[in-house]
């Protein structure tokens, strides 16, 4: 099984402050143990160190425990996906097509890695603009 975890499943894994904590951390764990394949957007890392540095979480996560958790949990175990500059454009093109516009393009690029790496779910907090983007194609959406 390949699953592709976005963003709000990992940083609610890394924070125990976080609202979904106990129910995100599992799903790292069992990655840990192998028990499928993690996938991880390249935009994703950015992203969780952004929200790892500024976010007003307690304790504060500094840059340095940011990157150790990037390193830990999805350096040195998940298999990046990212875009070649023909794909993004692609990604453009489909959503002009779609008429689409704002944050959902994000989400957007997260989908388009998932395909691009044949993973069979997406795990995700946030599910919404994922169903929108996912109609039709080969992969669930997985809203913990």
């Amino acid at each position: 099984m390949k699953i592709l975890f976005d963003s709000s499943v990992l940083i609610a894994a890394f924070v125990e402050s976080h609202p979904k904590h106990k129910t995100a951390l599992p799903y790292l764990l069992k990655a840990k143990n192998k028990e499928f394949e993690l996938f991880v957007s390249s935009h994703t890392i950015l992203e969780i160190y952004s929200v790892l540095t500024s976010a007003p979480f307690k304790p504060r996560i500094t840059p340095q425990i940011a990157k150790k958790l990037i390193e830990n949990n999805i350096i040195n175990l998940a298999k990046i996906i990212y875009l070649t500059d023909k794909e993004y454009f692609r990604l453009v093109v489909k959503m002009t097509s779609s008429n689409f516009s704002g944050g959902i393009v994000y989400d957007a690029l997260i989908v388009e890695c998932a395909l691009k790496a044949k993973t069979d779910e997406i795990f995700t907090l946030n599910s919404k603009d994922f169903i929108k983007l996912t109609t039709g194609k080969p992969i669930r959406i997985n809203t913990l």
